[in-house]
């Protein structure tokens, strides 16, 4: 059994027992969270399809941790003017366990 789920503006593949790298969410480490926003449910052949999602259908996951991802470097040039521009950015991530599929 798999679910498609959106969270973050992003989508992604997941199965029971999975462990993921999402968007921040806003939750503490050890909490359970709920994503409601399914865009598809399969179950072997039984394969429900949302529009835009499954009705009643809902992911059970356990927050592991809240984390930041390495460090991005961002740097601009141009040629033959004497324009440099670093800057850096890190990410910020929450790593969830998937726990149920309904």
């Amino acid at each position: 059994m798999f679910a498609v789920i959106q969270t973050g503006g992003k989508q992604y593949k997941i199965s029971s027992g999975q462990k993921i790298k999402i968007e921040k969410l806003i939750a503490n480490e050890g909490e359970s969270f709920v994503f409601d926003k399914i865009l598809l449910l399969a179950d072997g052949e039984d394969v429900k399809i949302g529009s835009p999602y499954v009705e009643g259908a809902k992911v059970e996951a356990k927050i592991l941790k809240q984390g930041k991802s390495r460090k991005k470097i961002v740097f601009k040039y141009h040629s033959k003017t004497r324009y440099k521009k670093k800057k850096g950015h890190r990410q910020q991530y929450t790593e969830a366990q998937i726990l149920n599929i309904q």
